[in-house]
């Protein structure tokens, strides 16, 4: 169906519905497959997403799409030193380049590599609550979502922790660049975002390049130092090594996806449990529910909203709709996973949903690889935050949200607590605030 009142790609998009985009997409589904006459195609509905994440014929390398189809979408300035990761490509070069970034992720070459992250990832989550003794009030974003993926993803790297802000940085600013929003911040300048990109690209490959040379002459037990020393499928064959552009691209799409999706995860995550404290309640008494209420929370409120820049290399039919060969689709995740065709009662949250085979982290030969860490990482932290911090509620709700429609979650999360209970002691004594003096800071944080 072809739409001509205004702009889909505008309406899904704009930073107005960014609290709640759920309302959009429900008004969307009733066309599974929407289309702007000078605009992408946009796929809503569950199984029409599925089937097309299973489909050979769509590409995601961005070079097979028809230049006209291309030109709605931001200019996308890839660095020489920089170059699209394999996210961006189609099999068999996605195929070979995937199975060398897993291999020192975790199974079949490294399976106890996750398992053996836990207690570090415990003892960062743990350090970082321990910092909030004496506040009653955090923003969660700046002071813990932030601050823990990427400090896990520089520790797997190997990124010597002084560095830690510097890829902090980075990693914001090049998630931002990711949104396809039209129509962007307009207190932001144009230009001036895309020298910052490019800027942040830049000195990104710089530092990695230098990483990668010391992990050649002295090799650690980090990831990195396993992409240089080939480990993995081949061995030194033709698949056992990336060549250096692949490392630089591979190693930035880890900081990248390893970054933000996780802070949105587990951000996305808090704001759902406070908004539901029954089911907070409930986590705090049974740990063990924190395995499918995170799963719960990739369905309800996925950190990745939708893919754009998918391609046809051929005609495909889908829903009563020819979609040609050079189109741009856009598959939206979120959407997908509240259609009522597929899950009951969708706009409820349960995290005791039976069949939920959820859109969170995609499907097919491009679902993220990154998952089974992800998933521990928000286990880990949604579990501590509740156990420790005593009458959690939100200060702001709507929160203030990010303008990135792809990667969507809140700027910030303002929380305000009346004490921390101690860490290791579930049901250990709490520690309040003494006098009930809190000092508080002329922002409200301290």
């Amino acid at each position: 169906m072809t739409q001509t009142q205004g702009s889909l790609v505008r309406r899904i998009t704009d930073y107005a519905h960014r609290a709640d985009p759920y309302p959009i997409y429900a008004e969307l589904r009733k066309t599974p497959v929407a289309h702007d006459e000078e605009g992408p195609y946009i796929v809503s509905t569950y199984w029409e997403i599925h089937g097309l994440l299973h489909d050979p014929r769509l590409s995601s390398d961005a070079r097979n799409l028809d230049p006209r189809a291309a030109s709605e979408l931001p200019e996308e300035d890839d660095d020489p030193g920089l170059p699209p990761s394999f996210l961006r490509l189609d099999p068999p070069e996605h195929d070979r380049l995937r199975r060398l970034a897993t291999a020192p992720f975790g199974p079949p070459h490294t399976p106890r590599r996750l398992h053996e992250m836990r207690g570090e990832l415990t003892r960062i989550v743990g350090e970082l609550i321990d910092g909030f003794e004496g506040r009653d009030r955090i923003d969660l974003v700046d002071h813990f979502s932030y601050p823990f993926p990427v400090t896990v993803i520089c520790r797997l790297l190997g990124v010597p922790r002084e560095d830690e802000p510097r890829f902090h940085a980075w990693a914001d600013t090049l998630a931002a660049s990711l949104d396809p929003d039209p129509d962007p911040d307009p207190d932001a300048d144009a230009a001036e975002r895309g020298r910052i990109t490019r800027q942040a690209r830049t000195e990104l490959a710089a530092y990695l390049s230098e990483l990668i040379e010391e992990r050649r002459r002295a090799p650690g037990d980090d990831m990195l130092s396993a992409l240089v020393g080939g480990e993995g499928p081949g061995g030194e064959g033709p698949e056992g090594r990336m060549s250096r552009v692949e490392l630089l691209s591979t190693a930035a799409l880890l900081l990248v996806a390893g970054h933000e999706t996780t802070v949105n995860l587990i951000t996305n995550g808090m704001l759902t449990l406070l908004r539901n404290p029954d089911v907070l309640a409930r986590l705090r008494k049974d740990p063990h529910l924190v395995v499918p209420l995170v799963e719960e929370l990739l369905r309800f409120d996925p950190p990745v909203q939708m893919l754009p820049r998918r391609t046809p290399l051929s005609e495909i039919d889908i829903a009563g709709v020819t979609i040609p060969q050079g189109a741009s689709v856009w598959l939206l995740l979120a959407s997908g996973n509240r259609d009522p065709q597929r899950f009951p009662d969708p706009d409820r949250f349960d995290p005791q949903r039976r069949d939920n085979q959820h859109l969170g982290f995609g499907s097919g030969v491009h679902s993220c690889f990154g998952a089974p860490l992800a998933r521990l990482e928000a286990q880990i932290a949604l579990t501590e935050l509740v156990r420790r911090l005593e009458e959690p509620r939100l200060l702001e709700d709507p929160p203030t949200y990010r303008r990135n429609a792809v990667l969507r979650g809140p700027r910030h999360l303002p929380l305000a607590f009346e004490g921390l209970r101690p860490s290791g002691s579930p049901n250990g004594s709490r520690n309040r605030y003494p006098n009930g003096s809190r000092n508080r800071s002329p922002n409200g944080f301290r």
